[in-house]
């Protein structure tokens, strides 16, 4: 299977013989063993893993991976792989988490957890939601990796950092995430981002594109008209309450994006939600 998204959640069988396979992990990929063994080679490493054990392997690395059947013939994982970005995002929301230091010791690509009962009852969410060939939607796909992160944050915070450390992006990538991030709910504009980050506009906006695949302006758009939409359902607020707020000078600059956005103008948004 080709992966392409940022996040992707889903379930891989396999029947009869034992399949061996070199790799090389263009994300970062949970592996849940669910039926069957599994070993992956690296370097001079080996790690064996039986069901109630999983794997968690960094992006960039090449590996040999044997899967075992069981005496029946089964073979049966859910996998979840996601990008560095989202690894990213995920420790600028949560900045508390960057405290905590990894052990100093060898880095491998390779880290083996024990499922606790929590893990289990994470696990068997998943394959509720993905029983009968179903896809998980992309929000809940972000809900459930970020629940995963967050529970090994809490309890296995050494190791989590060492996929960190691993899949570190440059300084002044982090420095964007940051930026933007604190300022989604500012009015502020394209120029005084790239200049938080101490970098040109064009500079700033070459590296923006990089990051989140869009333009900052876009990005930017599409994240404050999220913001009306949510304060429109509220029911209690109206959009010439709400246009500064979000960063615009007058109300009909607001209407129009909002109505690029979401199709209609924010009146007609709110009757009909």
């Amino acid at each position: 299977m080709k992966l392409t998204e940022p996040i992707s959640i889903f379930s891989y069988q396999a029947k009869g013989s034992s399949i061996k396979n070199r790799i090389t992990l263009q994300q970062n990929l949970f592996s849940f063993l669910l039926e069957g063994a599994k070993t992956v080679y690296y370097a001079d490493t080996r790690i064996d893993i039986i069901p109630g054990q999983f794997l968690l392997l960094a992006a960039g690395n090449c590996l040999m991976s044997e899967k075992m059947v069981t005496s029946d013939g089964h073979y049966r994982s859910i996998l979840i792989s996601f990008d560095n970005g989202v690894l990213a995002d995920f420790f600028t929301r949560h900045t508390d988490l960057l405290r905590v230091q990894a052990a100093k010791i060898a880095e491998e690509p390779i880290l083996r957890f024990e499922q606790d009962a929590f893990l289990k009852n994470f696990i068997l969410s998943l394959e509720h939601m993905l029983a009968d060939n179903q896809s998980i939607s992309p929000n809940m796909q972000q809900l459930k990796l970020h629940e995963l992160l967050l529970y090994l944050s809490e309890h296995y915070p050494g190791e989590l950092q060492k996929l960190r450390s691993i899949s570190q992006e440059p300084v002044d990538d982090i420095l964007i995430r940051q930026a933007v991030n604190a300022n989604i709910d500012h009015p502020v504009s394209v120029e005084e981002l790239a200049f938080l980050c101490n970098t040109s506009l064009s500079t700033f906006k070459r590296r923006f594109a990089r990051i989140y695949y869009t333009s900052p302006s876009k990005w930017l758009l599409e994240k404050r008209m999220q913001k009306a939409a949510m304060l429109l359902k509220q029911g209690n607020t109206t959009a010439s309450e709400i246009y500064y707020e979000l960063g615009y000078e007058n109300l009909s600059s607001f209407i129009q994006s909002f109505k690029q956005v979401h199709g209609i103008t924010p009146k007609q948004y709110q009757l009909s939600h």
